[in-house]
C-alpha cells in the first residue's frame, strides 16, 4: 500500500532551518504543494532549506523537476537546498539526473543540523 502525500515545514529542531518533510509519493500532484510549502517560509530563512526525504515512497521525473525548481529558486535569492534521508535508491537517482553536483546529501536530519 502507497503512503498517503503529506508535506509539512518545521522549524522545531533549529529555529534558523525550516526543514520540509515530505511523505508519500512525489509527482506532478505534489508539484503546488510542494512549491507553496517553500515559498511559505519566510525570505530571512531561505539561506538553507533542508528537505528530509526520510518517509518519502516514490518519486517520477515530475518530482525530480519539482526539486531542480527548488534548487533554482534557491539559487535565485543565494539560498541552497540540502537533502536528507535519502535511501539508497533515492540517493542513486538523484546522482544519475545530477542533482548531488547542486545539493549536499546529508545521511539523515540529525547530521544535517550539526
Amino acid at each position: 500500500m502507497v503512503e498517503e502525500f503529506k508535506i509539512h515545514v518545521d522549524y522545531e529542531r533549529d529555529a534558523n532551518v525550516p526543514v520540509i518533510f515530505i511523505s508519500g509519493e512525489i509527482t506532478s500532484e505534489a508539484d503546488e504543494d510542494i512549491v507553496n510549502s517553500y515559498s511559505s517560509i519566510p525570505a530571512n530563512k531561505k539561506s538553507r532549506v533542508l528537505i528530509d526525504f526520510s518517509k518519502t515512497a516514490y518519486i517520477n521525473s515530475a518530482g525530480i523537476a519539482t526539486l531542480i525548481s527548488l534548487i533554482t529558486k534557491a539559487s535565485e535569492i543565494d539560498g541552497k537546498i540540502e537533502f536528507c534521508g535519502l535511501n539508497s535508491h533515492f540517493r542513486k537517482v538523484m546522482d544519475i539526473v545530477g542533482l548531488t553536483d547542486f545539493v549536499m546529501i546529508h545521511e539523515n536530519l540529525e547530521q544535517a543540523l550539526k
